[in-house]
Order: structure tokens, then C-alpha cells, then sequence
């Protein structure tokens, strides 16, 4: 991923602000010897607080196919983006430029997370993983916990192998034309707020965020 000197964090607390908010993405897998990488979309937990740069927590069912690939080569990306949104040419015309001259953009949000994996099978570990997951993405006692043995998610236990991604390094980028003359932003947050399509609030957000308003 290109990231250029405007599009970087400001620090490291954009980052991982903007990821606790984030917890759907990618997982790439290397494939196996002349085979293409592995791609599986799930949702995961993250927490910073183990590591230097956190740990990512989360599960597959056991018949999946990456499996293989994962023992094979355990170093993975995990990348999520979000807040992407798509900028006609006319909002990115330059001062004398005709309208129909400027060039089309996307502006967007992504965080990639280089991982080590580490697979749980261990019954407890893995019931212990899945229920710090689910405590993530909902209250406590909307659904009963996992435990080994016991009614009624123990007998789904041994159908899925639980995942911690410990993380060692971080790349990420906040595209969002802020190396742009000042009337071409003033444009793009106008028309985004007129336009008032998916994800145009966030990207307006964004946008004024980063250049400090």
C-alpha cells in the first residue's frame, strides 16, 4: 500500500482510534507453493492492550481451506478499510482547469495489520477466545457463554478452530486530498455534504478532521 507523507496517521492514536471503531476485514493467507493467496472477510476483535502494537482475536470453522496455508506460513494481513467514498473529476478541478479536465479520486480509511498467527485448539482456550470475541460485539448475557462440555455452545466447540493475530506491524493510511489547494477541498467537503450518499459523512469527517476544523 502506497502512503504518502499527507495520507499517514498523524500519530499512532488515529490508527488505533479509527480501528476500535472497525472490526470487519480481510485476512490474507499465503497460498501454498504455486498456489494464489488466501482472502477470507470475517469480523474480529482487536485488543491493544497485549503487545506492542495489540492482538487480533477471532475464529473459522474448522472445514475452511486456508488451514493448511496458515501452518504452512504463519505471517498473515489482516486489512480493513472503511469510509471510502468515490470524487468526480469536476470536484478535483484545479483553479483554470475546465470541470470536466479534473481527474476522478477515492479517498478512504485503511489499516493493515501484519500478523503472526497463532492457532487455538485447545477446547478451554478456544471457548475463553470466543467469548472475549463475542463480548466484543455484544452486551453481556444476549447469548450464553461457550465452555467445554456444557450446554449449549460446548458441542459447537470442537467445529472451530479459534485464531490470535499478534501484531507486528501497522501500516496505515487516511486518503483524504488534504495535499489539495484549499478550494479543491472546500469543493469536496461541499459536494460531499450535498451529495449525502453512503459513507459521505464519514469521508467529510475525515477530511475536516485532518486539517484540523
Amino acid at each position: 500500500m502506497l502512503i504518502h507523507p499527507w495520507d499517514a496517521p498523524h500519530d499512532e492514536a488515529e490508527w488505533r482510534d479509527w480501528l476500535a471503531l472497525h472490526d470487519f476485514g480481510e485476512l490474507a493467507v499465503n497460498g501454498l507453493s504455486g498456489e494464489p493467496p488466501y482472502v477470507q472477510p470475517l469480523h474480529f476483535a482487536y485488543d491493544p492492550g497485549h503487545g506492542p502494537h495489540g492482538e487480533v482475536i477471532t475464529h473459522l470453522a474448522r472445514p475452511n481451506p486456508l488451514w493448511p496455508a496458515l501452518e504452512a506460513d504463519p505471517e498473515v494481513l489482516l486489512s480493513v478499510v472503511d469510509d471510502y467514498v468515490y470524487i468526480p473529476g469536476p470536484w478535483a478541478a484545479a483553479a483554470g482547469v475546465r470541470p470536466e479536465h479534473g481527474v476522478p479520486t477515492s479517498l478512504y480509511s485503511a489499516v493493515q495489520l501484519r500478523c503472526t498467527a497463532i492457532v487455538v485448539d485447545d477446547a478451554v482456550q478456544k471457548a475463553d477466545l470466543l467469548n472475549r470475541q463475542v463480548g466484543h460485539f455484544q452486551a453481556a448475557g444476549l447469548t450464553a457463554p461457550a465452555a467445554e462440555g456444557e450446554a449449549p455452545h460446548g458441542r459447537l466447540l470442537p467445529g472451530i478452530r479459534g485464531l490470535r493475530l499478534e501484531v507486528r506491524e501497522v501500516r496505515a493510511k487516511f486518503k483524504y486530498a488534504n495535499q489539495k489547494p484549499q478550494e479543491v477541498q472546500d469543493r469536496i467537503v461541499t459536494g460531499l455534504a450535498e451529495r449525502a450518499g453512503t459513507r459521505d459523512a464519514a469521508a467529510r469527517a475525515h477530511q475536516l478532521r485532518r486539517r484540523g476544523e
